[in-house]
């Protein structure tokens, strides 16, 4: 992918986005596993737990992107996407990872977690890349330093700034868009009808939104 055109900038900003809004709570984990180790030890759990996730993280999105090269997968990873992107909105989080009492428990603990929580990332991050595994990895160079030392501040924004939430919901559903007008199977279709495609990402940004916040209003009336 050419570094100076519009496409490889767009995608790096959307996969950067993606892993800042989705990677929060796995910023959260980290600090719950290594919370009740001592203050010298904190800092190498942090680093080594952070460091297995990514790499792993890393394995997985390129096996994803690869798989998603299978013709009807795009289709597929387009759609759950989308469901990622209306859950994003809906859903209360829930932190209930035990704090470990050793440096490898705790590094295995964030890993393992990380991993776990990671997969829906993972999933959209490889959308959003278009097949460029050096895009993936610039993305986590950029975003993971980031969430790591602050996750504190992130979470803050988004308690402040609720919107933050919807824009990654946003960029979820394009990308879920985008991967399924990509898809080999309808690519052509697409190309040929442009104002179809375009019309069909518009389509899915809002009906994720719109429901997401009818959704969001109702389970607020609800609790009230």
């Amino acid at each position: 992918m050419d570094f100076l055109t519009a496409d490889f900038w767009s995608a790096l900003m959307a996969i950067v986005i993606i892993d800042l809004v989705l990677a929060g709570d796995n910023a959260i984990v980290i600090g719950l596993s290594a919370r009740n180790l001592p203050k010298e030890h904190q800092k190498k759990v942090i680093f080594w737990g952070t460091f297995g996730a990514i790499a792993i993280r890393s394995l997985l999105t390129l096996a994803v992107v690869w798989l998603l090269k299978i013709p009807g997968l795009l289709l597929l990873g387009g759609a759950m996407l989308i469901w990622i992107a209306y859950k994003l909105l809906v859903e209360e989080k829930k932190h209930d990872v035990a704090s470990a009492a050793s440096i490898w428990a705790a590094i295995k603990t964030i890993i393992i977690a990380d991993t776990v929580m990671g997969l829906d990332n993972v999933l959209a991050v490889a959308g959003a890349a278009h097949g460029d595994f050096i895009l993936v990895v610039m993305g986590l160079l950029i975003s993971v330093p980031i969430v790591v030392w602050g996750s504190t501040l992130i979470l803050k924004w988004v308690e402040r700034f609720p919107i933050i939430i919807y824009i990654g919901s946003g960029v979820l559903a394009w990308t879920a868009g985008k991967m399924i007008t990509d898809e080999p199977l309808v690519k052509g279709f697409f190309t040929e009808n442009p104002v179809l495609k375009w019309g069909l990402i518009i389509v899915i940004i809002a009906g994720v939104l719109v429901m997401g916040r009818m959704k969001k209003q109702k389970q607020v009336k609800q609790a009230a």
